[in-house]
């Protein structure tokens, strides 16, 4: 049996606060444990105890694999890896969902050769709406942001044939590039069809594989911190 566990880093933003896109240039650190300490509770209830720890290189993903390996009882180092950073938000970067709406829907509209001005903001918002609905349902790249999917895809693809057998690998990333994940189930249509692909922070993801059998996904998006809460 070979193991892929994918975890989402946990909060950036604290109750309260307005939350912006938080892309590969912003470095944010946590604000809480519990997330990424609820991620080691879940996999050790689980008996899912990694041989190898990726992260991207960014304060909340390095951070939350460290925590989640000492609730683990830090079975092994975590090693940086600047292929699963955050992808680049460009424009909206660091910018709140309503500012990113609007700049999309007026993107839009100047794609369609119409002048954004002449339209209402209720218009405006319900196009650039339609982009972020496309992102979250089929990771359908918006406008503007800087993203190769192939080559994330191309990179889940490598990192799970690197896997051996009887080996357990959690790599820690963020929202943008984890929903690229499933594409090594060979049926990614299907996969969004029946899944949410946004996994929410400190969510959990497990994929295994026989030999030469595909790999299969057994969760995704598991709030770890509401499994392992009251436990």
């Amino acid at each position: 049996m070979r193991t892929l566990i994918i975890a989402r880093h946990g909060n950036t933003f604290r109750p309260g606060e307005t939350p912006t896109r938080v892309g590969a240039r912003t470095d944010l650190p946590l604000v809480e444990e519990e997330r990424a300490r609820g991620i080691g509770r879940y996999l050790r209830q689980l008996n899912l105890v990694p041989t190898r720890i990726l992260a991207a290189p960014l304060q909340r993903t390095l951070r939350t694999a460290a925590l989640a390996a000492e609730e683990l009882g830090n079975p092994c180092s975590v090693t940086p890896d600047a292929r699963f950073i955050e992808i680049d938000y460009g424009p909206d970067e660091n910018h709140t969902e309503q500012d990113v709406i609007l700049r999309l829907g007026r993107d839009h509209a100047l794609a369609a050769g119409q002048d954004p001005d002449s339209l209402t903001q209720e218009k405006l918002e319900e196009l650039g709406t339609h982009a972020i609905e496309l992102w979250n349902a089929r990771a359908i790249v918006p406008p503007g942001w800087v993203v190769d999917p192939q080559q994330i895809i191309q990179t889940w693809r490598e990192t799970a044939d690197s896997i051996q057998d009887e080996e357990t690998l959690l790599c820690v990333s963020s929202n943008g590039t984890i929903r690229f994940a499933p594409h090594i189930t060979d049926d990614y249509d299907a996969f969004c069809a029946e899944h949410d692909i946004k996994v929410p922070t400190g969510g959990v993801c497990i994929f295994s594989r026989e030999e030469n059998s595909p790999w299969v996904c057994s969760a995704w998006g598991v709030k770890a911190f509401k499994q392992t809460h009251s436990k």
